[in-house]
This record gives C-alpha cells, sequence and structure tokens, in this order.
C-alpha cells in the first residue's frame, strides 16, 4: 500500500512540474505614488525640449547652407 501512495504522489507531483509554465510570471506594475505627476510633468519637458533642440538644428543648418550659398533641401 504503500508503494502505491508513493507513485501517486510521485507522478501527481511529475504531472504538475511538467504542466506548469518555465518562465516566472510578469512582475506587477509599479504602485503608483505621489511623485507619479511630478514626473509626467518631466517627461513632457523632456519630450518639448527635444523637439525645440530638433528643430533649432534644423534652423541653423538651413542658415549655414544659406550663408553658403546651396539650395535648399
Amino acid at each position: 500500500m504503500d508503494v502505491f501512495k508513493f507513485w501517486t504522489v510521485s507522478l501527481a507531483f511529475l504531472f504538475i512540474q511538467g504542466c506548469s509554465s518555465s518562465q516566472p510570471p510578469d512582475p506587477p506594475p509599479p504602485a503608483k505614488t505621489v511623485f507619479d505627476p511630478l514626473t509626467q510633468q518631466l517627461d513632457r519637458a523632456r519630450e518639448v525640449q527635444k523637439t525645440v533642440d530638433e528643430n533649432a538644428a534644423r534652423m541653423r543648418k538651413a542658415l549655414e547652407n544659406q550663408e553658403r550659398g546651396d539650395t535648399p533641401q
């Protein structure tokens, strides 16, 4: 009878291990904090600064081309 219990438990354990996924579950998203609105504003400010920098670089390049007498692109 003990052998029967051993094999039953062993087969149940092997079945559970065989059916489980090998990757751990995804971690939960970070909890909201009181600083979230501030970090969102900082992210928006960085995006605006990036846009301003791109436009300034484009304008600088256009002015340099105009000073050299190149045709506009």
